[in-house]
Protein backbone atom coordinates (compact mmCIF):
# COMPACT_ATOMS: atom_id res chain seq x y z
CA UNK A 1 0.00 0.00 0.00
CA UNK A 2 1.38 3.43 -0.89
CA UNK A 3 0.61 5.76 1.95
CA UNK A 4 0.69 8.78 -0.35
CA UNK A 5 -2.44 7.46 -2.03
CA UNK A 6 -4.52 7.39 1.17
CA UNK A 7 -7.46 9.80 0.80
CA UNK A 8 -7.88 12.64 3.22
CA UNK A 9 -10.21 10.60 5.37
CA UNK A 10 -9.98 6.84 5.06
CA UNK A 11 -11.53 4.08 7.09
CA UNK A 12 -10.42 0.68 5.88
CA UNK A 13 -12.25 -2.58 6.28
CA UNK A 14 -11.74 -4.60 9.44
CA UNK A 15 -8.52 -6.57 9.12
CA UNK A 16 -7.62 -10.02 10.48
CA UNK A 17 -5.90 -10.01 13.86
CA UNK A 18 -3.69 -12.16 16.01
CA UNK A 19 -6.24 -13.19 18.63
CA UNK A 20 -3.96 -13.32 21.65
CA UNK A 21 -2.51 -9.90 20.79
CA UNK A 22 -5.80 -8.15 21.55
CA UNK A 23 -6.55 -6.90 25.05
CA UNK A 24 -10.06 -6.78 26.44
CA UNK A 25 -9.65 -3.00 26.35
CA UNK A 26 -9.65 -1.26 22.98
CA UNK A 27 -6.25 0.07 21.97
CA UNK A 28 -5.31 2.85 19.56
CA UNK A 29 -1.90 3.03 17.91
CA UNK A 30 -1.35 6.64 16.91
CA UNK A 31 1.19 8.56 14.89
CA UNK A 32 1.31 12.20 13.82
CA UNK A 33 3.21 14.27 11.32
CA UNK A 34 3.65 17.94 12.21
CA UNK A 35 5.22 21.18 10.99
CA UNK A 36 7.83 20.99 13.77
CA UNK A 37 8.45 19.89 17.34
CA UNK A 38 7.05 22.67 19.52
CA UNK A 39 3.66 22.22 21.24
CA UNK A 40 1.36 25.19 20.83
CA UNK A 41 3.44 26.66 18.01
CA UNK A 42 3.78 23.93 15.39
CA UNK A 43 0.69 22.16 14.07
CA UNK A 44 -0.39 18.71 12.94
CA UNK A 45 -0.27 17.85 9.23
CA UNK A 46 -1.35 14.20 9.31
CA UNK A 47 -2.91 11.74 11.77
CA UNK A 48 -2.90 7.96 11.50
CA UNK A 49 -4.80 5.65 13.87
CA UNK A 50 -4.87 1.87 14.02
CA UNK A 51 -7.75 0.91 16.31
CA UNK A 52 -7.59 -2.60 17.78
CA UNK A 53 -10.28 -4.28 19.83
CA UNK A 54 -12.21 -7.51 20.25
CA UNK A 55 -14.13 -6.77 17.04
CA UNK A 56 -11.00 -6.43 14.90
CA UNK A 57 -8.64 -3.80 13.52
CA UNK A 58 -9.64 -0.56 11.82
CA UNK A 59 -7.30 1.90 10.15
CA UNK A 60 -8.09 5.58 9.89
CA UNK A 61 -6.04 8.42 8.45
CA UNK A 62 -6.39 12.08 7.61
CA UNK A 63 -4.22 14.83 6.27
CA UNK A 64 -4.74 18.02 8.29
CA UNK A 65 -4.48 21.62 7.16
CA UNK A 66 -2.04 23.11 9.71
CA UNK A 67 -3.01 26.67 8.77
CA UNK A 68 0.67 27.55 8.55
CA UNK A 69 3.46 26.77 6.06
CA UNK A 70 5.29 23.44 6.33
CA UNK A 71 9.06 24.00 6.53
CA UNK A 72 10.95 22.69 3.52
CA UNK A 73 13.02 20.16 5.48
CA UNK A 74 9.80 18.75 7.00
CA UNK A 75 8.31 18.43 3.51
CA UNK A 76 11.41 16.51 2.46
CA UNK A 77 11.23 14.23 5.52
CA UNK A 78 7.53 13.36 5.34
CA UNK A 79 6.67 13.93 1.71
CA UNK A 80 3.75 16.10 2.87
CA UNK A 81 3.74 19.42 1.02
CA UNK A 82 1.76 22.62 1.41
CA UNK A 83 -0.24 21.77 -1.70
CA UNK A 84 -1.25 18.37 -0.25
CA UNK A 85 -2.78 19.90 2.89
CA UNK A 86 -4.23 23.05 1.32
CA UNK A 87 -7.69 21.49 0.86
CA UNK A 88 -7.44 19.08 3.79
CA UNK A 89 -9.75 19.57 6.79
CA UNK A 90 -8.51 21.62 9.74
CA UNK A 91 -8.02 19.86 13.05
CA UNK A 92 -11.19 21.46 14.39
CA UNK A 93 -13.16 19.93 11.51
CA UNK A 94 -12.11 16.37 12.38
CA UNK A 95 -11.72 16.79 16.15
CA UNK A 96 -14.98 15.22 17.27
CA UNK A 97 -14.66 12.25 14.91
CA UNK A 98 -11.08 11.73 16.08
CA UNK A 99 -12.01 12.06 19.75
CA UNK A 100 -14.68 9.38 19.33
CA UNK A 101 -11.94 7.01 18.11
CA UNK A 102 -9.47 7.84 20.86
CA UNK A 103 -11.53 8.55 23.96
CA UNK A 104 -11.49 5.84 26.60
CA UNK A 105 -8.81 3.82 24.78
CA UNK A 106 -5.22 3.14 25.74
CA UNK A 107 -3.25 5.61 23.60
CA UNK A 108 -0.10 3.93 22.22
CA UNK A 109 2.56 5.91 20.36
CA UNK A 110 6.30 5.92 19.77
CA UNK A 111 7.78 8.74 21.86
CA UNK A 112 4.24 9.17 23.13
CA UNK A 113 4.97 12.47 24.86
CA UNK A 114 5.26 14.05 21.40
CA UNK A 115 2.04 12.65 19.90
CA UNK A 116 -0.02 13.00 23.06
CA UNK A 117 1.32 16.50 23.67
CA UNK A 118 0.41 17.72 20.20
CA UNK A 119 -3.08 16.23 20.32
CA UNK A 120 -3.66 17.56 23.83
CA UNK A 121 -2.58 21.01 22.65
CA UNK A 122 -4.83 20.89 19.57
CA UNK A 123 -7.86 19.69 21.52
CA UNK A 124 -7.23 22.32 24.20
CA UNK A 125 -7.13 24.99 21.49
CA UNK A 126 -10.79 24.23 20.71
CA UNK A 127 -11.89 23.76 24.31
CA UNK A 128 -11.76 19.96 24.57
CA UNK A 129 -9.97 18.16 27.39
CA UNK A 130 -7.96 15.17 26.15
CA UNK A 131 -6.29 12.97 28.75
CA UNK A 132 -6.20 9.30 27.76
CA UNK A 133 -4.05 6.70 29.44
CA UNK A 134 -0.77 6.66 27.49
CA UNK A 135 1.73 3.95 26.63
CA UNK A 136 5.04 4.86 24.99
CA UNK A 137 6.48 2.07 22.85
CA UNK A 138 9.99 3.54 23.24
CA UNK A 139 9.71 3.01 27.00
CA UNK A 140 8.06 -0.38 26.48
CA UNK A 141 10.92 -1.51 24.23
CA UNK A 142 13.47 -0.30 26.78
CA UNK A 143 11.71 -2.20 29.56
CA UNK A 144 11.52 -5.46 27.59
CA UNK A 145 14.89 -5.24 25.85
CA UNK A 146 17.16 -3.42 28.33
CA UNK A 147 20.35 -4.75 26.70
CA UNK A 148 19.55 -2.95 23.44
CA UNK A 149 20.88 0.58 23.02
CA UNK A 150 18.58 1.80 20.24
CA UNK A 151 14.80 1.90 20.50
CA UNK A 152 13.80 4.23 17.67
CA UNK A 153 11.29 3.07 15.11
CA UNK A 154 14.00 2.24 12.57
CA UNK A 155 15.75 0.09 15.20
CA UNK A 156 12.49 -1.77 15.91
CA UNK A 157 11.98 -2.39 12.20
CA UNK A 158 15.43 -3.90 11.89
CA UNK A 159 15.40 -5.85 15.16
CA UNK A 160 11.94 -7.40 14.86
CA UNK A 161 11.56 -7.70 11.08
CA UNK A 162 8.67 -5.25 10.95
CA UNK A 163 7.42 -4.37 7.48
CA UNK A 164 7.08 -0.63 6.80
CA UNK A 165 4.67 0.53 4.12
CA UNK A 166 6.42 3.89 4.25
CA UNK A 167 8.34 5.97 6.80
CA UNK A 168 7.38 9.29 8.31
CA UNK A 169 3.78 8.94 7.23
CA UNK A 170 1.29 8.73 10.02
CA UNK A 171 -0.75 5.62 9.22
CA UNK A 172 2.26 3.61 8.09
CA UNK A 173 4.14 4.38 11.32
CA UNK A 174 1.07 3.65 13.45
CA UNK A 175 0.82 0.28 11.69
CA UNK A 176 4.45 -0.46 12.61
CA UNK A 177 3.51 -0.05 16.28
CA UNK A 178 0.68 -2.55 15.82
CA UNK A 179 3.17 -4.94 14.21
CA UNK A 180 5.54 -4.45 17.17
CA UNK A 181 2.65 -5.17 19.55
CA UNK A 182 1.89 -8.43 17.73
CA UNK A 183 5.57 -9.38 17.82
CA UNK A 184 5.67 -8.92 21.60
CA UNK A 185 2.64 -11.18 22.04
CA UNK A 186 4.26 -13.85 19.91
CA UNK A 187 7.54 -13.60 21.83
CA UNK A 188 6.18 -13.36 25.39
CA UNK A 189 3.17 -14.52 27.37
CA UNK A 190 0.19 -12.22 27.75
CA UNK A 191 0.89 -11.87 31.48
CA UNK A 192 4.52 -10.93 30.84
CA UNK A 193 3.58 -8.24 28.30
CA UNK A 194 0.88 -6.94 30.64
CA UNK A 195 3.44 -6.65 33.42
CA UNK A 196 5.75 -4.57 31.25
CA UNK A 197 2.85 -2.37 30.15
CA UNK A 198 1.91 -1.63 33.76
CA UNK A 199 5.51 -0.60 34.42
CA UNK A 200 5.55 2.11 31.79
CA UNK A 201 1.93 3.14 31.11
CA UNK A 202 0.90 6.58 32.30
CA UNK A 203 -2.60 6.76 33.69
CA UNK A 204 -3.83 10.29 33.21
CA UNK A 205 -6.83 10.00 35.48
CA UNK A 206 -4.32 9.94 38.26
CA UNK A 207 -6.33 9.91 41.48
CA UNK A 208 -9.66 11.37 42.56
CA UNK A 209 -9.93 14.85 41.06
CA UNK A 210 -6.22 14.95 40.20
CA UNK A 211 -5.50 14.89 36.48
CA UNK A 212 -2.72 16.09 34.23
CA UNK A 213 -4.11 19.65 34.24
CA UNK A 214 -3.77 19.66 38.02
CA UNK A 215 -0.23 18.34 37.79
CA UNK A 216 0.72 21.07 35.31
CA UNK A 217 -0.23 23.72 37.89
CA UNK A 218 2.31 22.40 40.40
CA UNK A 219 5.60 24.34 40.50
CA UNK A 220 8.62 22.60 39.00
CA UNK A 221 11.06 23.64 41.74
CA UNK A 222 11.40 22.97 45.48
CA UNK A 223 8.37 22.52 47.65
CA UNK A 224 6.09 20.26 49.64
CA UNK A 225 2.89 18.44 48.75
CA UNK A 226 0.03 17.04 50.81
CA UNK A 227 -2.23 14.21 49.64
CA UNK A 228 -5.77 14.00 51.04
CA UNK A 229 -8.26 11.15 50.99
CA UNK A 230 -12.04 11.19 50.34
CA UNK A 231 -13.06 12.79 53.66
CA UNK A 232 -10.30 15.41 53.41
CA UNK A 233 -8.14 13.63 55.95
CA UNK A 234 -4.43 14.14 55.22
CA UNK A 235 -2.71 10.99 53.99
CA UNK A 236 0.87 11.97 53.25
CA UNK A 237 3.21 14.95 53.27
CA UNK A 238 6.28 14.89 51.05
CA UNK A 239 8.93 17.26 49.77
CA UNK A 240 11.02 17.45 46.63
CA UNK A 241 13.45 19.66 44.78
CA UNK A 242 11.39 18.81 41.67
CA UNK A 243 7.89 19.15 43.05
CA UNK A 244 5.80 18.55 39.94
CA UNK A 245 7.90 15.60 38.83
CA UNK A 246 7.71 13.98 42.27
CA UNK A 247 3.91 14.26 42.56
CA UNK A 248 3.48 12.83 39.06
CA UNK A 249 5.83 9.96 39.91
CA UNK A 250 3.74 9.09 42.97
CA UNK A 251 0.63 8.77 40.82
CA UNK A 252 1.81 7.62 37.40
CA UNK A 253 5.51 6.87 37.52
CA UNK A 254 6.92 3.82 35.77
CA UNK A 255 8.70 2.61 38.91
CA UNK A 256 6.10 3.19 41.59
CA UNK A 257 6.65 1.32 44.81
CA UNK A 258 4.01 -0.87 46.46
CA UNK A 259 3.54 1.96 48.96
CA UNK A 260 2.87 4.46 46.16
CA UNK A 261 0.36 2.09 44.54
CA UNK A 262 -1.54 1.63 47.81
CA UNK A 263 -1.45 5.35 48.49
CA UNK A 264 -2.69 6.28 44.99
CA UNK A 265 -5.85 4.22 45.54
CA UNK A 266 -6.78 6.47 48.48
CA UNK A 267 -5.79 9.91 47.18
CA UNK A 268 -8.53 12.31 46.11
CA UNK A 269 -6.79 15.69 46.02
CA UNK A 270 -3.40 17.33 46.45
CA UNK A 271 -2.19 20.64 47.87
CA UNK A 272 1.29 22.06 47.42
CA UNK A 273 3.53 24.89 48.56
CA UNK A 274 6.57 26.20 46.70
CA UNK A 275 9.36 26.85 49.20
CA UNK A 276 12.12 28.46 47.16
CA UNK A 277 14.74 25.95 48.19
CA UNK A 278 15.52 22.68 49.92
CA UNK A 279 15.93 24.06 53.44
CA UNK A 280 12.51 25.68 53.16
CA UNK A 281 11.03 22.42 51.89
CA UNK A 282 12.41 20.58 54.93
CA UNK A 283 11.12 23.25 57.34
CA UNK A 284 7.62 23.32 55.82
CA UNK A 285 7.50 19.53 55.63
CA UNK A 286 8.49 19.16 59.27
CA UNK A 287 5.91 21.68 60.42
CA UNK A 288 3.19 20.14 58.23
CA UNK A 289 3.85 16.58 59.40
CA UNK A 290 3.74 17.71 63.04
CA UNK A 291 0.51 19.65 62.50
CA UNK A 292 -1.38 17.25 60.21
CA UNK A 293 0.00 13.91 61.46
CA UNK A 294 -0.81 12.15 58.14
CA UNK A 295 -1.34 8.40 58.36
CA UNK A 296 1.26 7.44 55.74
CA UNK A 297 4.17 9.48 57.12
CA UNK A 298 6.59 7.90 59.50
CA UNK A 299 6.84 10.13 62.52
CA UNK A 300 10.41 10.76 63.57
CA UNK A 301 11.41 8.50 66.41
CA UNK A 302 12.38 10.17 69.64
CA UNK A 303 16.10 10.04 70.36
CA UNK A 304 17.77 10.07 73.75
CA UNK A 305 19.56 13.28 72.98
CA UNK A 306 16.46 15.11 71.71
CA UNK A 307 16.09 18.36 73.67
CA UNK A 308 12.77 19.71 74.88
CA UNK A 309 14.26 23.16 74.47
CA UNK A 310 17.58 24.62 73.35
CA UNK A 311 19.33 27.97 73.71
CA UNK A 312 18.84 30.44 70.89
CA UNK A 313 22.07 32.30 70.23
CA UNK A 314 20.61 35.18 68.24
CA UNK A 315 19.10 38.38 69.65
CA UNK A 316 15.80 37.67 67.92
CA UNK A 317 14.32 36.23 64.76
CA UNK A 318 16.48 35.41 61.76
CA UNK A 319 15.80 35.07 58.06
CA UNK A 320 17.35 32.45 55.78
CA UNK A 321 17.44 33.36 52.11
CA UNK A 322 16.86 30.84 49.31
CA UNK A 323 16.42 31.35 45.58
CA UNK A 324 14.16 29.11 43.54
CA UNK A 325 16.33 27.49 40.87
CA UNK A 326 13.36 27.28 38.46
CA UNK A 327 11.84 30.78 38.83
CA UNK A 328 14.80 32.65 40.41
CA UNK A 329 12.35 34.08 42.96
CA UNK A 330 13.94 34.99 46.32
CA UNK A 331 12.33 33.68 49.49
CA UNK A 332 13.15 34.48 53.14
CA UNK A 333 12.41 31.81 55.78
CA UNK A 334 11.68 33.21 59.24
CA UNK A 335 12.89 31.34 62.33
CA UNK A 336 12.97 32.40 65.97
CA UNK A 337 13.93 30.34 69.03
CA UNK A 338 13.82 27.16 66.95
CA UNK A 339 10.31 27.77 65.62
CA UNK A 340 9.65 28.17 61.90
CA UNK A 341 7.17 30.96 61.21
CA UNK A 342 6.91 30.78 57.44
CA UNK A 343 8.34 32.52 54.39
CA UNK A 344 8.24 35.99 52.93
CA UNK A 345 9.15 37.63 49.64
CA UNK A 346 11.33 40.33 51.26
CA UNK A 347 13.08 41.12 54.51
CA UNK A 348 10.45 43.76 55.32
CA UNK A 349 7.70 41.16 54.91
CA UNK A 350 9.75 38.70 56.97
CA UNK A 351 9.99 41.19 59.84
CA UNK A 352 6.25 41.88 59.63
CA UNK A 353 5.52 38.14 59.63
CA UNK A 354 7.45 37.65 62.84
CA UNK A 355 6.04 40.77 64.49
CA UNK A 356 2.48 39.60 63.87
CA UNK A 357 3.07 36.14 65.39
CA UNK A 358 2.91 35.12 69.07
CA UNK A 359 5.91 34.16 71.17
CA UNK A 360 8.01 31.34 69.79
CA UNK A 361 7.63 27.73 70.90
CA UNK A 362 10.46 25.23 70.50
CA UNK A 363 9.98 22.89 67.51
CA UNK A 364 12.05 19.74 67.54
CA UNK A 365 11.77 19.29 63.74
CA UNK A 366 13.13 22.81 63.12
CA UNK A 367 15.92 22.25 65.63
CA UNK A 368 16.93 19.00 63.92
CA UNK A 369 16.99 20.64 60.50
CA UNK A 370 18.82 23.84 61.40
CA UNK A 371 21.02 23.31 64.44
CA UNK A 372 23.91 21.65 62.63
CA UNK A 373 23.56 23.85 59.55
CA UNK A 374 23.69 27.01 61.67
CA UNK A 375 26.69 25.72 63.62
CA UNK A 376 28.50 25.18 60.31
CA UNK A 377 27.94 28.76 59.22
CA UNK A 378 24.64 28.83 57.30
CA UNK A 379 24.16 32.43 56.13
CA UNK A 380 21.40 34.25 58.00
CA UNK A 381 20.13 37.80 58.41
CA UNK A 382 19.03 38.92 61.92
CA UNK A 383 15.64 40.53 61.41
CA UNK A 384 16.24 43.14 64.11
CA UNK A 385 19.24 44.38 62.16
CA UNK A 386 17.30 44.26 58.90
CA UNK A 387 14.51 46.34 60.45
CA UNK A 388 17.03 48.92 61.65
CA UNK A 389 18.57 49.18 58.20
CA UNK A 390 15.14 49.71 56.66
CA UNK A 391 14.29 52.45 59.18
CA UNK A 392 11.48 50.49 60.82
CA UNK A 393 11.08 50.43 64.63
CA UNK A 394 12.54 47.35 66.30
Amino acid sequence: MRIASIPLLAVNAVLPIVTHSVSSETLVFVDLETTGGTFGVDRITEIGVVEVGPAGVTQWSSLVNPQQPIPFFIQQLTGISDSMVRNAPTFEAIAHDLLARLEGRLFIAHNARFDHGFLRSEFKRIGIKFQPDVLCTVQLSRAIYPAERRHGLDALIERHALVPAARHRALADADLLWQFWQHLHRAFSVDAVHGYIEQVARRFRLAGDIDEDTIEQIPVGCGIYVFYREDDVPLYVGRSVRLRQRVRAHLSGAKRSAKDLRLAELIRRVEWTATGGEIGAMLVEGRSVARLRPAHNRLSKARRDDPSHAPWTYPGAIAIEETDAATFARVWHVVDAWQYFGMAASLDEAAQLRAAAPAACFELSTYRILSERLSRGLTIVPLAAAACLSGEPV
